[in-house]
């Protein structure tokens, strides 16, 4: 059974994953969902206003209420700004699986950030949720995020091809990975 605990800090070497607040909603806007080289990789679309992230924002920050709802802030621990988001979503009770999404501001990819908030969401959802498979996947096109995938110990189990339709109306190929807890707690 999965032990939902909502959205508690987790702190790692660099970062500080927390719940983001509606205070947040300028830094969210300007350091990734105006970006099209961070959006190009979701199906959104970059946002074209600071009002369409203000309404995300008010989503997500009325979610937290429940327990089922575990979605980060990615925060940098010595400057205190907000980097990125990463969360767990689509969790099926039957299986006890769930699925990990991430998006890190281009102006902090390849420092090791999203690796780092990875890991730590995976831990904590197979050590503290008893998660029993965290899965993922990228547009095949983004093979950085697969190789972040690949350094936490995710394995690719295929290729889905038109998986998902952009906001430019292109369809993605997607590269699906996946751990189970047991594989995790061996590591």
């Amino acid at each position: 059974m999965i032990n939902y605990s909502g959205t508690p800090i987790i702190e790692t070497e660099r970062l500080v994953l927390r719940r983001i607040e509606i205070t947040d909603a300028q830094s969210v806007f300007d350091h990734w969902l105006s970006d099209d080289r961070v959006m190009d990789n979701l199906i959104k679309g970059a946002h074209k206003s600071v009002s369409e992230t203000i309404e995300r924002v008010t989503e997500i920050v009325s979610k937290y209420d429940t327990k089922e709802f575990c979605y980060w802030g990615i925060e940098l621990k010595l400057s205190g700004e907000l980097i990125g988001a990463i969360d767990l979503f689509n969790f099926d009770s039957m299986t006890e699986n769930c699925e990990v999404g991430y998006s890190i501001g281009f102006k902090w990819w390849n420092k090791g950030y999203g690796t780092e908030a990875l890991r730590a969401v995976i831990d904590f959802g197979f050590r503290y949720m008893s998660i029993h498979k965290i899965s993922a996947a990228h547009n095949t096109d983004n093979p950085a995020s697969g190789k972040i995938m690949r350094k936490v110990g995710m394995e690719q189990e295929g290729t889905i091809k038109h998986m998902i339709r952009n906001a430019k109306n292109h369809y993605k190929d997607c590269a699906v990975y996946g751990l189970l807890q047991e594989d995790y707690l061996k590591l």
